[in-house]
């Protein structure tokens, strides 16, 4: 072992679940009912909490505990998964493509002694988003989608509908707000290596009332996204009580925990719209490919 920070040897197969407010999560109910169904039922699911945009030391340390104990098995990343990449992506043996290409990592995992780096958001984001648009979706409906947030997530909901084939599947507009300029010029770097005859506008605002207005504009059955974490990382909404979502449209909450953004598709006393927008939360985005199997397991 060759590591800088400190190491704690485990005694049984430990799995972590990198996050911010971890035990309040589902996923520590759920990742041991998903280990025991792969026989690994053994395994522990340990949280692990750090600030928002934490320290280079802080990631690199979380990572060298996976990478030298060997009982740990690996981790689920959430909201941390562009920072750990920029921080401490030179300590993987491997990162697959879309680790490469958005610049994140969102699962890590262990084979033969290599620790290996893998951004499943472009996959597990992609068949939560096809289930619940099903087919053809904007070619039937709309065209536009509005979306809160240039992070993570968001740029693996933009990469899933690049890669689609059909232009029945794409987006004629796929429009991101975000607080940062920063974040929003390095998903347009990501954009840049891909070919994409979707048009996307990028803009760096804070103000909720100039998000309503954005919303406000869409045309009938636009998608609308709340990627920012808000409500559950940090409180709030990017839209306030008085945004008017568009009519047959849907409305996507990533975050499970958060009330208010799909509250606010709800029809209202005095509200024209007969038939407003249609809510989903991201409650049956899976994770795949974190936890091996054992032989004879499905």
């Amino acid at each position: 072992m060759n590591s800088q920070y400190p190491v704690v040897t485990k005694e049984v197969p430990t799995f972590y679940f990198i996050g911010v407010t971890t035990s309040k999560s589902s996923i520590m109910r759920v990742f041991p009912r998903w280990a025991a169904d792969l026989g690994r039922g053994n395994t522990v699911t340990e949280g692990v909490d750090l600030k928002i945009h934490d320290t280079r030391d802080a990631y690199r340390a979380v990572v060298a505990q996976i990478k030298y104990d060997p009982l740990s098995l690996g981790s689920l990343v959430t909201t941390h998964k562009i920072d750990l990449y920029e921080a401490a992506g030179n300590m993987f043996d491997s990162l697959d493509r879309y680790a490469t290409l958005c610049g994140e990592i969102s699962c890590i995992s262990k084979q033969d002694g290599k620790l290996m780096g893998h951004a499943k958001d472009p996959l597990t984001a992609g068949m939560t988003l096809d289930s619940i648009l099903g087919d053809g979706y904007f070619g039937r409906t709309g065209e536009n989608v509005l979306c809160f947030s240039a992070g993570s997530a968001a740029a693996a909901t933009l990469l899933h509908l690049i890669d689609k084939k059909l232009q029945s599947d794409r987006p004629r507009i796929f429009t991101v707000v975000n607080r940062s300029p920063a974040r929003l010029e390095r998903l347009k770097l990501m954009v840049d290596k891909c070919t994409t005859d979707i048009s996307i506008e990028y803009i760096c605002q804070t103000d909720a009332a100039k998000n309503d207005a954005l919303v406000r504009a869409l045309p009938e059955g636009s998608l609308v996204i709340n990627a920012t974490g808000m409500g559950k990382d940090i409180p709030g909404s990017p839209v306030t009580d008085d945004v008017a979502y568009p009519i047959n449209g849907v409305v996507w909450e990533f975050n499970y925990r958060q009330r208010q953004f799909k509250k606010r598709s709800e029809p209202r006393p005095g509200c024209s719209r007969s038939r407003p927008a249609r809510a989903q939360s991201r409650s049956n985005w899976s994770m795949r490919g974190s936890l091996p199997e054992k032989p004879g397991n499905r």
